[in-house]
């Protein structure tokens, strides 16, 4: 089970990786005024989201229901663990929408906005990690 364990970790570092950079370049991307700039970021932003993000994000997933069959975990912590996965994967749904967005030249957020948007997945990081190592009981 440590290799599963590995596995969901290691995965888990990939997803939050493109959570992080993929926010990051649609700021520089709603600030960028030259076509060859906005072609560029369209090709960095679809080849992380498709080819490093959602790889990541199904393989966390799966290593971990994998993990969770085999401990049966329970507790208060692992479920509010898996609200906040629940929200990530909604999150990064919406990275998709934005890479979507951008790539038909429809964008209409600031880079303002982006910039809000990118502290998000951090917040749920610190949230999941503490929850992970102090396994609280909530109620």
């Amino acid at each position: 089970m440590l290799w599963i364990k590995s596995f969901h970790i290691i995965f888990m570092v990939t997803w939050f990786a493109g959570l992080f950079y993929l926010p990051r370049l649609f700021v520089y991307h709603a600030m960028c005024e030259d076509t060859i700039g906005r072609e560029r970021f369209k090709i960095m932003e679809r080849k992380l989201y498709y080819g490093i993000m959602t790889p990541g994000a199904v393989l966390t997933i799966v290593f971990g229901v994998w993990l969770w069959l085999g401990y049966g975990f329970s507790g208060d912590w692992l479920y509010l663990k898996l609200a906040l996965v629940l929200i990530l994967i909604v999150y990064h749904y919406y990275c998709g929408r934005y890479v979507k967005a951008f790539k038909l030249d429809s964008n209409v957020h600031g880079h303002v906005f982006f910039r809000w948007f990118n502290e998000f997945p951090v917040l749920v990081l610190f949230a999941v990690v503490l929850l992970v190592v102090f396994k609280p009981t909530l109620f």
